[in-house]
């Protein structure tokens, strides 16, 4: 009638019917099974669960997995989406499994860049029964390299790994790869090499101990004798090497024999007051991992923090990278800011920027042991 508004429309209905079929459809067409509703007992007990169980007989479902979150039961009416690996934001895959740590395998390539490297190496995996678990790549256009990390899960493989690293190998071949493979079993040996400075050592040595980083810290070594008793208390052995001037080419010459012997993979510098020599840097290529106490190029050599509170910085960092023959100018694989005003002391400087060194440091060590770092000419790619 004119001039009479319209009433509030009613909300359109659906019956739990058709919701429970179109929900029904939607995990069928996903490969994904709603878990069975639990069985009710009292009134209105059979009304539900039979239009449900009327529903899946009419559409005749295909049997996919169930979700769950962790440690519960299938909730009824309950999706969980989640990636490859099965789980995120606490929901897992009832019928899915981790692959064991011992059976997963991380390839690292580097070559110039053309077309088929991708296809190549999936190819050869995937012929020896190799499931991919994630890849990342990157191009550099200027130098026209190319770079991969790829993570897969050898619990299928055909053959031994000798045969896996025959096959990358022929790729290699056909592509001037450079490359590294290191399957899960394969622990990385670590010294920690310190001064005076504790601040890296404990906190490397914590999150060794809580499992933070995936490698064995075997020993520390320093060139003065403070620290030992923060390595005793981790159970650690502690090696003393007084170094002079007259004494460095001895005392280094006798770092890289206990290293030998020990079968140290990476040595990482936390805080370590020394330089060191041409030769030993060349037995540790790309193995060799020095915090500094700046962001670089800015405030090298002593006392940095002064000299920034003297210029009245803004922001202060620290720089994690591979040690080379060129002081602090190795690639860099980690770096860090804080800001700071004129507020700050001296000694605030010094407080923030330490808990930066923990931090790069950690991230940078972290990395590596994961492979996650190519280092090429004075850069590296990360993947982190």
């Amino acid at each position: 009638m004119r001039g009479v508004a319209p009433g509030p429309r009613r909300p359109a209905c659906v019956s739990p019917s058709l919701r429970g079929r179109a929900q029904a459809t939607f995990l069928g067409q996903i490969g994904v099974e709603r878990a069975p509703l639990p069985a009710r007992t009292g009134v209105g007990a059979r009304g539900p669960q039979r239009e449900l169980d009327a529903d899946r007989r009419r559409q005749d479902l295909p049997r996919g997995r169930a979700w769950a979150p962790a440690g519960r039961a299938a909730l009824p009416g309950c999706l969980g989406v989640g990636r490859r690996s099965g789980t995120v934001s606490g929901i897992r895959m009832v019928d899915g499994t981790k692959p064991d740590r011992a059976n997963t395998g991380v390839l690292l390539v580097c070559c110039p860049d053309r077309r088929g490297i991708v296809a190549a190496l999936s190819q050869a995996l995937f012929g020896l029964g190799v499931n991919i678990l994630d890849a990342d790549q990157h191009t550099d256009p200027t130098a026209g390299e190319f770079f991969q990390r790829i993570r897969f899960d050898m619990t299928e493989l055909r053959g031994d790994r000798a045969v896996l690293e025959g096959a990358i190998g022929e790729v290699a071949g056909r592509y001037a790869m450079r490359w590294t493979l290191r399957c899960g079993d394969q622990r990385v040996r670590v010294a920690i090499f310190v001064s005076r400075y504790d601040h890296c050592l404990y906190d490397l040595l914590l999150r060794a101990r809580s499992g933070e980083i995936a490698g064995d810290v075997a020993l520390v070594v320093s060139n003065h004798p403070d620290l030992e008793p923060v390595a005793r208390q981790f159970d650690l052995p502690f090696h003393h090497f007084p170094i002079t001037p007259e004494t460095k080419a001895a005392q280094e010459a006798r770092e890289i024999a206990l290293l030998g012997r020990k079968g140290i993979d990476l040595v990482v510098l936390a805080r370590y007051m020394q330089v060191l020599t041409g030769d030993f840097i060349e037995r540790f290529p790309s193995r060799i991992i020095n915090i500094h106490h700046s962001f670089l190029p800015a405030f090298v050599g002593r006392r940095p923090h002064r000299q920034a509170h003297e210029r009245g910085v803004k922001l202060i960092g620290a720089t994690a990278h591979y040690a080379t023959s060129d002081l602090d100018e190795g690639p860099i694989i980690e770096q860090d800011v804080v800001r700071v005003s004129h507020r700050d002391s001296i000694p605030d400087l010094v407080r923030k920027g330490r808990d930066l060194e923990r931090v790069v440091l950690a991230r940078a060590v972290r990395w590596h042991l994961e492979d996650r770092v190519l280092a090429y000419g004075r850069k590296t790619v990360v993947f982190a």
